[in-house]
């Protein structure tokens, strides 16, 4: 997975007849934190961030120039300091205007009486709070199992923001239906987080399956057909060998596209042009979110469903927040509440990974079908593609935006599985044709429907809330954690 580099350094007080007395102890204390760092972050293609241990500490003006600018060639986009003596405050601004303010910033401090390092933290990031920074603090036992996993969440929150900040959005059509909430806000947008977009029409896509390789495609094809088998409903009209080859064209013309174009994530209008024209784009949406097709493994691109910008947003920071897992895109469709069960679901873009988050695809397909597409949508023709999550933690998030300003709202939960009887009731009353995630949120239903920004949510594995947390203070948008009773006011008075 892509990744920035972390700077990581400690200030020291500057009498020279102190500092060197704990001058050694000290830089092997940043050492430590620098190999926990690259040892234990981890992503999910088991690679790990590059950490730059500064070659001196910072004991002077001069040295906390020099340490500034060994950063700056180095390229670190984020700065750990590192407190375990008291420090001289001041020495903080000759490195942080010499690498840059704007750095996401962690302070990370021991507890201790004799060499009280916390001292110098609250000092030093007082001073750096007073002058307007927004800066995080991680105090105490560096053994301590739950301040490892602060600074790991610290680490990957700091990333994703540092990753998206120069990032550039393949809008390949505008927003679908007139969905305002899924519009990319472009001011908004480039303020918080940096990052812009590149629209183009969908015609672009179109012309480019004209030169996709139709070995590919029918390789493509063949894999599908070895791994799903009777799962491929065709029907001789709208799901044909035909049309499904043709979501793989599309596919693999996307993919090119996003490669040729630069774009480090996607989405596809589709409705009404390619649905009505072409093609529905909902196994191509699949295998993009997907980390495998049938060349082997691949980090998944996220793709939002409808040209969703802000979804798409949402998906790619969730996406680094974990580490590089696929991410989910579903309707916020209907809600059973004699069960307290969600039933998240659209007619596609649903990545086959969480079928039975196997990285294995064989695993993961064996539970997918593939229907025809409803025509009355969708009268191009190709697959819906259908399979309900398997039971697992997940963390749910979506952006929003208030005049302007932009919240997340984030909601922990998880997906669940039901008795056949249920699960087929509950899917009818759908279209059991299309992917769902039966979900459970960990906050009511008053509560959700009272914030949420829009018509489409998406989720990630795994207990992520803290990184998210750090990930809105380090871009400065807002953050709503559902099941804090803060989140039953109205959203403008959270967000003003």
């Amino acid at each position: 997975m892509k990744s920035t580099k972390v700077g990581i350094t400690m200030l020291l007080d500057e009498r020279k007849h102190v500092y060197p007395q704990y001058y050694e102890k000290c830089l092997s204390i940043v050492k430590n934190w620098a190999n926990f760092i690259e040892n234990e972050v981890k992503f999910i293609d088991g690679t790990h961030p590059d950490v730059i241990v500064s070659s001196k500490l910072i004991s002077s003006i001069s040295s906390a120039r020099e340490v500034g600018e060994e950063f700056v060639s180095k390229g670190v986009r984020q700065v750990i300091i590192v407190y375990n003596v008291w420090n001289f405050p001041y020495l903080v601004w000759p490195f942080l205007n010499t690498v840059g303010k704007d750095k996401p910033i962690l302070n990370l401090s021991n507890n201790e009486g004799k060499y009280p390092g916390n001292v110098g933290l609250l000092a030093t990031d007082g001073a750096l709070r007073q002058a307007g920074f927004r800066t995080h603090r991680i105090v105490g036992d560096p053994n301590d199992p739950k301040v490892k996993q602060k600074v790991k969440n610290w680490v990957m929150a700091s990333i994703a923001a540092t990753n998206i900040r120069n990032e550039v959005y393949g809008m390949y059509g505008g927003h679908s239906m007139g969905m305002e909430t899924g519009y990319f806000h472009l001011v908004p947008i480039q303020n918080y987080f940096g990052t812009t977009v590149s629209q183009v029409d969908q015609l672009l896509i179109v012309e480019k399956m004209k030169e996709v390789s139709e070995e590919e495609v029918n390789k493509g094809l063949k894999w599908l057909e070895e791994l799903l088998g009777n799962n491929i409903k065709y029907d001789g009209k709208m799901l044909t060998r035909e049309t499904l080859a043709k979501q793989l064209r599309l596919y693999l013309a996307v993919k090119s596209l996003n490669e040729e174009m630069g774009f480090d994530f996607c989405g596809i209008k589709g409705q009404r042009e390619l649905s009505e024209h072409v093609v529905i784009p909902d196994v191509a949406e699949m295998l993009l979110n997907d980390p495998y097709d049938w060349n082997g493994k691949k980090e998944p691109t996220v793709c939002s469903t409808e040209a969703d910008s802000f979804g798409a947003l949402t998906m790619q920071i969730l996406k680094y927040i974990s580490g590089g897992l696929p991410v989910l895109f579903m309707d916020v469709r209907l809600y059973h509440p004699e069960l307290n069960i969600w039933d998240f679901c659209n007619s596609g873009d649903h990545s086959s990974w969480y079928a039975s988050r196997s990285f294995d695809p064989k695993e993961n397909l064996k539970k997918v079908t593939l229907y025809p597409a409803l025509e009355l949508y969708f009268k191009a023709g190709g697959a819906s593609v259908s399979f309900d999550a398997g039971a697992g933690e997940l963390t749910f998030a979506r952006l929003g935006l208030w005049k302007d300003k932009i919240y997340m709202v984030i909601v922990k939960g998880e997906s669940v599985e039901l008795d056949e009887a249920t699960r087929k009731r509950i899917n009818s009353e759908t279209d059991p044709t299309w992917p769902h995630v039966h979900a459970r949120l960990n906050c009511s239903y008053d509560e959700f429907v009272n914030v949420f920004p829009a018509n489409h949510i998406h989720a990630v594995a795994g207990d992520h809330v803290e990184k998210l947390i750090y990930f809105s203070e380090i871009t400065n948008i807002t953050p709503i954690v559902l099941g804090d009773k803060e989140a039953q006011k109205p959203i403008w008075k959270l967000i003003e």
